[in-house]
């Protein structure tokens, strides 16, 4: 399998013909007869004849498969300019409702870093289905792919920033755009993410929906040492201290630093997420609750915070 960055090929994205059938959906006995017969894509060979594709070739498939899913036939698509190809795109794009076919646009858009694309699909549904559905059903799962995208080597870091940055900017003005209410205040999170954790995105978009259903958020940032959080703890006391822990490579040991946590912010219930707190099957006792999934934060929002829980008598206005 080619999906490495091997140095034989100039440190560029390389991939199999299986890695280009993962990310676009087209089999692979498909692609070949494509190849043939209408010569959509060249194929570079080994020195050992195997085949191999790179970078341009990804996206020159995704917009293929994009076009031939809304029902433009393979041959003309093969007739094609990469400028009439691109417009075609472009003005699906505007039109599509189905998620996996703005997920390719959102891929697509990503690579060539197009913002106006990009930002063009997130608006759409934003104005279609509201924000928070937004985030759920188009953005979640974009992220999702792009764990596939990471894996091929198929995108580098200024893609990535490229990317979360045009996200962020989309929360932040959710963010803003907030009602506020005169009412008083549900309960009280103090949100972060440890040191070495720099995952963003999620946290953000905690934020949002804390403070959609009326909670009182206390964001302090990320890369925080246990020093600062316990500073903000005292100055804030909340009900609730949220937050995740995803990086492999992390200062602290997961299952230790969540016990230390609980143990001495015990007059609060601590909230624990994050792919490395799922991946060590870590359980939840005493003050502390461990969320699997985004559904089980939105289930602990809706149920849980109106439970009894250890600090749950702090009301905050």
């Amino acid at each position: 399998m080619y999906h490495e960055r091997h140095s034989i090929f100039t440190d560029l994205a390389v991939y199999s013909i299986k890695d280009l059938e993962k990310l676009s959906g087209i089999k692979a006995h498909t692609l070949r007869v494509w190849e043939k017969r209408y010569g959509i894509i060249d194929p570079k060979r080994t020195e050992t004849n195997i085949r191999y594709y790179l970078d341009d070739d990804l996206k020159k498939l995704l917009n293929i498969a994009l076009l031939n899913k809304y029902g433009y036939k393979i041959s003309k698509i093969a007739e094609m300019t990469e400028g009439e190809m691109s417009e075609r795109v472009s003005m699906i794009s505007q039109q599509m409702s189905e998620n996996d076919a703005q997920l390719d646009a959102l891929t697509i858009s990503m690579i060539e870093m197009d913002e106006v694309k990009f930002d063009k699909i997130l608006s759409q549904n934003i104005e279609q289905i509201g924000f928070e559905k937004t985030m759920m059903e188009v953005i979640y799962p974009f992220l999702d792919k792009l764990s596939v995208l990471w894996f091929t080597g198929s995108i580098n870091a200024a893609q990535e920033s490229f990317m979360a940055n045009l996200i962020k900017q989309k929360i932040y003005v959710a963010l803003d755009e907030l009602n506020r209410s005169n009412e008083p205040f549900e309960k009280t999170f103090l949100i972060y993410l440890p040191e070495g954790e720099t995952q963003e995105l999620s946290m953000l978009f905690i934020h949002y929906i804390l403070k959609v259903r009326n909670m009182r958020v206390i964001n302090i940032g990320s890369n925080i040492s246990f020093d600062d959080l316990r500073d903000a703890y005292e100055i804030a006391k909340p009900d609730y201290i949220f937050t995740m822990i995803n990086e492999a490579k992390s200062r602290f040991n997961p299952e230790t630093y969540i016990q230390k946590v609980s143990d001495f912010f015990e007059e609060c219930s601590v909230v624990f997420s994050g792919y490395q707190v799922v991946q060590q099957k870590i359980e939840s006792k005493g003050n502390c609750k461990i969320l699997n999934s985004l559904d089980e934060v939105l289930n602990f929002l809706e149920f849980d915070t109106n439970k009894s829980m250890p600090g749950a008598s702090m009301q905050h206005s």
